[in-house]
């Protein structure tokens, strides 16, 4: 894992339909609007991608920065839902063993545009999201 200078941003992919309405469902539960957010498509979020060896162009998971520190995959998601409220219970989930959770993660992340869908272009928030991604 490697460091990066801002803190609480989560990387998804822009395009993807499961991944726009993770980002969505975060925003809902987030209510102390701790996170901030970047699509892979954007110059950030590039940047951000090529730092911790995502491919910007075949991503193949998110990833969240907290505490300085990047983790991805199924680490990412239960990182990000273990600081929501009411979502604390996940921090359960980190004693699944890690080959586990992320091989279910991968299997959803190789197929999530044929389940889920493709936008043509980035998912653009409303204003009030707007505010909250970094690009």
């Amino acid at each position: 894992m490697t460091g990066w200078p801002d803190d609480d941003v989560i990387l998804y992919d822009g395009v993807c339909v499961f991944c726009s309405r993770w980002v969505r469902f975060v925003i809902a539960r987030d209510a102390a609007r701790r996170f901030r957010f970047t699509p892979i498509q954007s110059d950030y979020g590039t940047r951000l991608a090529r730092a911790f060896g995502i491919d910007p162009g075949d991503p193949d998971t998110n990833a969240v920065v907290h505490g300085g520190v990047a983790y991805m995959k199924s680490d990412a998601a239960l990182t990000v839902l273990s600081m929501l409220p009411r979502w604390g219970w996940v921090r359960a989930l980190f004693a699944v063993p890690k080959p586990l959770r992320d091989a279910v993660y991968n299997l959803v992340a190789r197929n999530r545009y044929r389940i889920f869908g493709k936008y043509e272009t980035c998912f653009v928030f409303d204003a009030g999201m707007r505010a909250r991604v970094l690009e």
